[in-house]
């Protein structure tokens, strides 16, 4: 596995954390003396000093180093510098259809999975810019008249930055890999404010926090804010560090709610195969991504609901993890679909690229959300690709009378698998309840629009929605 060691403290984090025997280290000139170099490749190291000195802060110098690095295929792990440099990146990633092998993808699979392994971390540890202030990342809360749900984390750098619709792969890797890498503060005091009332938590492991305020006074729809602090850090001002979260409650006009998947329902992921998956995100960001045809319209009809005016509020669940919370919110901003409160998946780095179930994630953020709005009935939004059809129609067996419809994006044509779809449409059925097994959004919305969910001019606008992306997007 190739490092590329741009500094002398990226060259002594390496050699201290990374066996020698086999690997590939590229070395700025100077960074290391020769007796050191001799004794690496006396351990079985292969030590490739540059033709030329690389400024660490410079990235198309950057650039081409890691492309002479990765000549042979495999993925070169980069030291942080301290410019805009990606963290621990592959250099090399192939793209789906392809002409590389079932083997190649797979081993690139493994390759990726490993972002947040011990050597990557290893190499990473010293090398980031020293009195970082953390920072607080807020997530969209939701609540009811009576309590308030605020989530969010904190973490020890604030090396984000804005993606543009003209940005190369290689800048949307590096905001990827900078997002899956951040450093998470386990233990930080956070505060909230609401109301004139003070409420304290700590971070757990992953950075995490959460609060369920209760108000002194009823909470009113619309979108409330709340204050976060964190008391034990300060900063240039003097100031403990603030920031601020935003948190849902319905608008008494809301005759239902919505809650949607995101993965392969709204915006194509193709999360059954993680490996794709990854290539999506690494070569594309909110600007370039694009979502299912016809879905910004169709979400938008249900949000204003067949009167019109009836601000029904929207939820999203999903298994991506929370690190892609901020590119998601913008996704959804960027493509007129209403923005909504965010559930995702606490994750390690290590495990984002798993396959392993998500079911479970799924319905406990369902229940949580039912359990805010008891008197309210929702509509469920799906695709058939993994588990959401039973999923839902479990949430239909706990709670019937919540569930006013489930619509279910077909995307999975095996014969197996529609035969199973059948067994769950006769069950949720039996309880008064339907689930629609939809091609696109048109019919999803022919459907609502009969059903009285949507008005029924509506439908004008998602067939001219869908017609538009079809002439950006393949057939779905």
């Amino acid at each position: 596995m190739p490092f590329l060691i741009l500094t002398r403290s990226g060259f002594d984090d390496a050699v201290s954390n990374v066996g020698a025997p086999g690997a590939a280290l590229h070395i700025n000139p100077g960074v290391a003396s020769d007796d050191e170099v001799a004794a690496l490749r006396a351990a079985g190291a292969v030590v490739h000093i540059l033709p030329s000195m690389v400024d660490p802060k410079k990235t198309d110098q950057v650039e081409l180093a890691l492309q002479a690095a990765a000549r042979d295929g495999d993925p070169v792990w980069l030291e942080r510098g301290t410019a805009a440099t990606p963290p621990a990146a592959p250099a090399v990633a192939h793209e789906p259809g392809d002409n590389t092998s079932a083997e190649e993808h797979e081993a690139l699979h493994h390759r990726l999975a490993r972002t947040a392994g011990a050597v990557a971390r290893a190499a990473l540890r010293g090398l980031s810019p020293g009195g970082r202030q953390p920072m607080t990342v807020p997530y969209l809360g939701f609540g009811n008249a009576g309590k308030l749900w605020v989530k969010g984390r904190v973490l020890d750098e604030s090396i984000f930055r804005e993606q543009a619709g003209d940005d190369s792969r290689w800048s949307n890797l590096m905001a990827l890999y900078q997002r899956l890498e951040s450093d998470e503060v386990a233990g930080a005091r956070v505060r909230a404010h609401f109301q004139g009332q003070s409420h304290e938590t700590v971070t757990d492991r992953g950075g995490y926090f959460s609060f369920e305020i209760v108000p002194t006074q009823p909470v009113p729809g619309g979108w409330q804010t709340v204050e976060l602090e964190l008391p034990d850090s300060r900063g240039e001002d003097g100031q403990p560090v603030r920031t601020k979260a935003e948190a849902m409650v319905p608008a008494p006009t809301a005759r239902f709610g919505i809650i949607s998947d995101i993965d392969d329902t709204v915006l194509w992921t193709n999360v059954t195969n993680k490996l794709n998956m990854a290539l999506m995100l690494a070569r594309s960001n909110a600007h370039t991504r694009k979502p299912f045809k016809g879905v910004g319209a169709f979400y938008r009809a249900l949000r204003h609901g067949a009167g019109g005016n009836e601000d029904n509020p929207v939820f999203y669940v999903s298994s991506s993890p929370w690190h892609l919370f901020g590119p998601l919110v913008e996704f959804l901003r960027l493509q007129g679909i209403p923005v909504g409160p965010l559930l995702l998946r606490e994750l390690g780095v290590r495990e984002v690229f798993k396959l392993t179930s998500h079911g479970n994630h799924k319905l406990e953020k369902i229940e949580l959300i039912l359990s805010y709005y008891p008197d309210m009935q929702f509509v469920l939004i799906g695709d058939s690709g993994e588990q959401d059809p039973e999923i839902y129609t479990e949430v239909v067996r706990r709670h019937p009378k919540q569930v006013k419809v489930i619509y279910i994006r077909d995307v999975n044509p095996d014969p197996a698998r529609i035969e199973a779809l059948d067994k769950l449409i006769a069950e949720v059925s039996a309880t008064g309840t339907q689930l629609i097994l939809a091609p696109d959004s048109v019919f999803a919305a022919s459907h609502a629009a009969a059903e009285g969910l949507i008005h029924v001019d509506r439908l004008a606008s998602v067939r001219s929605d869908k017609k538009e992306d079809d002439s950006v997007l393949p057939g779905a």
